[in-house]
């Protein structure tokens, strides 16, 4: 296998040298800002599977570039919200750093969750599953 130029790791480590990032007790303070949008970004089997923050939007991490983009024919209002803040997560923080980061590059505003839902589940923050279907 050829090397690569650049490691995923660095890659995340790059982003997070230059987005805002929130520490997980902070973003459970700010759950009731009608202001703050918490953005998952995790796959729809890992919301199944852990389940979710309350009142967090679900944006598969595959598709967000073209969400957020209004001239996408993929966009979605949600993002067209100004005055919010929006905060992405993933389960450890490292593909919500890489989104954070390539947003910011397209001229999106946004933080993310430092550490990712792993860590809210650790720290106590309020979790939610999908119902059951029958």
């Amino acid at each position: 296998m050829n090397r690569l130029k650049m490691s995923s790791s660095q890659m995340v480590s790059d982003a997070r040298a230059r987005i805002e990032e929130i520490e997980t007790a902070d973003l459970i303070g700010m759950l009731d800002d009608p202001n703050v949008v918490v953005v998952d970004i995790r796959d729809v089997r890992e919301r199944q599977r852990s389940g979710y923050i309350p009142g967090s939007f679900h944006a598969p991490r595959g598709m967000i570039e073209f969400w957020v983009d209004p001239d996408s024919p993929y966009f979605k209002d949600i993002f067209a919200q100004d005055g919010k803040k929006f905060v992405f997560h993933c389960a450890s923080g490292w593909r919500s750093a890489i989104t954070t980061a390539t947003l910011q590059d397209m001229g999106f505003d946004a933080a993310h969750l430092k550490e990712g839902f792993s860590n809210w589940e650790k720290q106590g923050g309020p979790v939610e599953f999908p119902e059951k279907k029958s």
